[in-house]
């Protein structure tokens, strides 16, 4: 036997490009385009570096405490972990340990499967309406638990929280897990729903409303035993996860909440004069309630368009998929980057119609 035997074998999750470049326009993975809040420069300015010789506090408790303050829960019902690819990540180790397969949709976060293949998961996928919709009655068969993005991604579709409420009466044995990434920029989270049902778990990230995807925060909300399971498995797994720098300025992120309704107001303002732009140049795309719009062109190709905005050092997503192989996710940046994009799109269009 060889050693490469016994390595575990996996498809990895393929993350959007990541350039750096002096002038570039980078509207491909979903940041905020905004710097984040006052008071995180501030503490950044005047931290103390000796203090990170030693190690931070494992539970996060100045951090996890401002939350349940912000949000008004106690501080038992709050998870904090590394990014929320992290919370989602060990929500999976967690939760789904059942024969019957997860249920997700079709088109949704690719790195659902990722986890799911890591971890020997059993899933199946069901495939979203015509619409870009979930159909709650998919939801229906018997499963080991279920996640959906909301609103979605790459889509940004927005669910009404009674689809969501159908799904979690449909199931009241399995964990549902709600990831509110991009929540934020115009939808109405499931957070009151935890009042009624115990296991539904609640995932949002700093990365995106609160301009912080470089410090790498993400977080979860359910009934206190369901976070106490998730504690257990991460202390199985690595006591230490957050940095102190991460913990501490994430608490002054929480704290300026008149900046945080600031520029999600600013994203979502901008997001909806794109949508007139981009409908004007002869692109179609659902209803957007994200960060990002999901476009396809009437005539020219998504592929196309890439290759030209990247030749052009204007990145955006595309994925070689079925069902989206002809469009794009365009990340809403500040409004001079979208014009220079529509700009570049004008002279794209013009070439090639």
């Amino acid at each position: 036997m060889r050693w490469e035997d016994n390595v575990r074998r996996v498809v990895p999750y393929v993350a959007g490009e990541q350039p750096d470049k002096e002038h570039m326009i980078k509207l491909n993975t979903n940041e905020c385009p905004y710097p984040p809040a006052p008071g995180v420069a501030r503490l950044a300015s005047r931290m103390n570096t000796d203090a990170l010789r030693l190690y931070p506090d494992p539970d996060a408790t100045p951090l996890v405490e401002a939350l349940a303050s912000y949000y008004g829960l106690k501080k038992e019902q709050v998870f904090v972990g590394v990014g929320s690819d992290d919370v989602l990540s060990m929500a999976f180790l967690t939760f789904f340990n059942g024969s019957e397969p997860i249920l997700f949709p079709d088109v949704t976060y690719s790195f659902y499967d990722v986890w799911a293949n890591l971890y020997r998961i059993p899933y199946r996928t069901c495939a979203l309406d015509e619409d870009w919709r979930i159909r709650p009655e998919d939801y229906r068969q018997p499963n080991g638990g279920i996640i959906f993005p909301n609103p979605n991604a790459p889509t940004g579709v927005l669910e009404p929280l009674s689809v969501v409420e159908e799904i979690l009466q449909a199931n009241p044995d399995v964990i549902v897990i709600v990831d509110e990434a991009y929540i934020d920029f115009g939808g109405a989270s499931a957070l009151p729903l935890l009042e009624k049902y115990e296991n539904l778990l609640v995932v949002q990230t700093f990365s995106k409303s609160r301009a912080m995807a470089g410090l790498r925060i993400g977080y979860c909300m359910g009934n206190e035993k369901l976070i106490r399971c998730l504690n257990d498995v991460k202390f199985s797994f690595n006591s230490y996860t957050m940095n102190r720098p991460s913990q501490l300025m994430g608490v002054e992120a929480v704290r300026d909440d008149a900046y945080f309704r600031e520029i999600t107001r600013k994203v979502a303002a901008t997001r909806e004069w794109a949508k007139g732009e981009l409908s004007r140049l002869g692109f179609s795309f659902p209803d957007s309630k994200a960060n990002f719009i999901f476009a396809r062109h009437e005539s020219v190709p998504a592929e196309k368009i890439f290759q030209e905005l990247k030749a052009a050092d204007i990145y955006v997503r595309h994925w070689n998929k079925p069902r989206i192989e002809n469009y794009l996710r365009i990340t809403v940046g500040t409004e001079e980057e979208m014009k220079a994009l529509f700009a570049r799109l004008n002279v794209i269009l013009e070439k090639e119609i």
